[in-house]
């Protein structure tokens, strides 16, 4: 049952199809149980009105042959439902004539047409009759009563009379023959037919089948622009160069494909335009950084000089970086599938060559699709960072159904709850000395969370006891 509420939530294929196959059974369930009545009744009239012809024709058939053969004729005529035989008594009661059926239909088909009399055991198992087993003829009296004949088409004479018993189940025509005595028709199906018996559920069913196919293209229809939009939107998440979506099928899609173009459009627009402005922006600063330079190595006092050097430098690490933050938001590396397991073990070596303590947790080979140098940054940034304050760096892959953690642990000062999200605000230092002997300019966090966001993924920090939790969170 989770299973299948599951896939309702997950699928919009079969929430329209169920809905569609809800509705059709619903409407044919109340359609039949306002209809049913009218139809056993329609039931009901059309088998007396055959029960009336055969026996407005059996009665003529009987008349043209001579009397010995009379009630032969009358007896071959009996079928399954029904049992024809002559009678002296030109004007029956109710009760003997019900049971003088009731014997009849005791008798099965075959004995009887075989010519065996009243009152002989079926002889066999196989033979059947269609008196369940153990009844009596109470089960005929049951509501027996005189009707009026069926109108028009029949041929009846005028003087013939109809009858019903055992709960309308039942029915009987006295047809009065030209020598005082009469024929007699009983007709007796002890089930009516049950809705299953009927054509309504083999049609219920082909219905049911003709709307689940007109049904499963008419969804995949609406449900395959869905799925490419989701794909065009996850790759664009991602960062990744996306083919403008075709704009055709019917407006709703095809306006929906329009918008998501548009949309692709003015966001690579407007991150160009920035990139050009901030571009320009750095490469006018130069200009002026260069003059202040060499006005500064005009200066006589060596004091003055050397803190008028150092302030320019940092002007000039901090266009620098603020270029190469814009420069990596607008990278158009390549993506492609690597072994990422392999990349972070092979950052940790590098880092480790150079003297820094970092150990790598190994794990079993992770294939993922992304841009491998920018990654390589974010996760460069991280370590670095949990070195440089806590003097080592634990690293290792955690695997989930939705996503990949890279996860980065140390035992260093760690970051206050409420600072969390401040460290990845450009320039942002927890140390306010801004000196470049305790920190970089800030902008290592920035530049590593958004390589993570255009991935599709993020970067979540956690204090530890003691000690920090840096998690980039990658998307599966």
């Amino acid at each position: 049952m989770t299973g299948l509420l599951t896939l309702w939530r997950k699928s919009l294929s079969v929430q329209l199809l169920t809905s569609m196959l809800i509705a059709l059974f619903a409407s044919q369930a109340i359609g039949m149980c306002i209809s049913w009545d009218k139809f056993i009744a329609d039931l009901r009239a059309a088998a007396r009105y055959e029960l009336s012809s055969r026996a407005a024709a059996v009665a003529r058939l009987v008349e043209t042959v001579p009397p010995a053969l009379q009630a032969d004729i009358a007896r071959v005529n009996s079928t399954d439902y029904t049992r024809f035989w002559i009678a002296d008594d030109p004007a029956p009661d109710l009760g003997p004539w019900v049971d003088a059926a009731f014997v009849r239909f005791e008798l099965p088909l075959r004995d009887l047409l075989n010519g065996a009399g009243e009152g002989t055991s079926a002889g066999s198992s196989a033979a059947t009759t269609q008196v369940p087993e153990g009844a009596t003829t109470a089960l005929f009296l049951e509501g027996v009563t005189w009707t009026a004949p069926i109108a028009g088409g029949t041929n009846l004479p005028a003087r013939a009379r109809t009858l019903d018993f055992a709960g309308r189940n039942g029915a009987g025509v006295i047809v009065p023959l030209s020598d005082g005595r009469t024929l007699n028709v009983a007709y007796y199906k002890h089930m009516m037919p049950s809705i299953w018996k009927t054509h309504l559920p083999l049609s219920l069913a082909l219905t049911a089948v003709l709307v689940s196919l007109v049904g499963v293209m008419t969804v995949r229809g609406i449900t395959r622009p869905l799925r490419q939009l989701t794909r065009a939107t996850e790759t664009l998440g991602r960062g990744e160069a996306v083919t403008p979506l075709q704009e055709s099928g019917p407006e709703d899609i095809r306006r929906m494909a329009e918008a998501f173009n548009r949309m692709q459009e003015r966001l690579h627009r407007f991150v160009e335009d920035r990139t050009r402005m901030l571009a320009a922006i750095g490469h006018d600063l130069r200009t002026p950084l260069t003059t202040l330079r060499l006005r500064a190595e005009l200066v006589e006092d060596a004091e003055l000089q050397e803190k008028m050097l150092a302030t320019i430098a940092e002007m000039q690490a901090m266009t620098d970086a603020t270029l190469s933050l814009v420069r990596q938001e607008t990278n158009a590396e390549p993506t492609r599938t690597i072994d990422l397991s392999a990349l972070v073990e092979s950052i940790c070596e590098d880092l480790a060559e150079i003297g820094q303590k970092v150990s790598f947790v190994g794990s079993e080979r992770l294939n993922y699709r992304c841009r491998p140098e920018g990654l390589r940054r974010s996760i460069r940034n991280l370590i670095e960072n949990a070195v440089r304050y806590a003097g080592h760096a634990e690293v290792r892959l955690v695997s989930t159904r939705s996503a990949i953690e890279i996860v980065i642990e140390d035992e260093g000062p760690g970051i206050p709850l409420e600072r969390i999200e401040e460290v990845f605000a450009p320039f942002f230092r927890l140390e306010g000395s801004r000196s470049r002997e305790t920190g970089g300019i800030g902008l290592g966090l920035s530049i590593a969370r958004a390589i993570a966001r255009q991935h599709g993924g993020d970067i979540v920090l956690s204090p530890r006891q003691p000690g920090l939790k840096a998690a980039l969170v990658l998307p599966t």
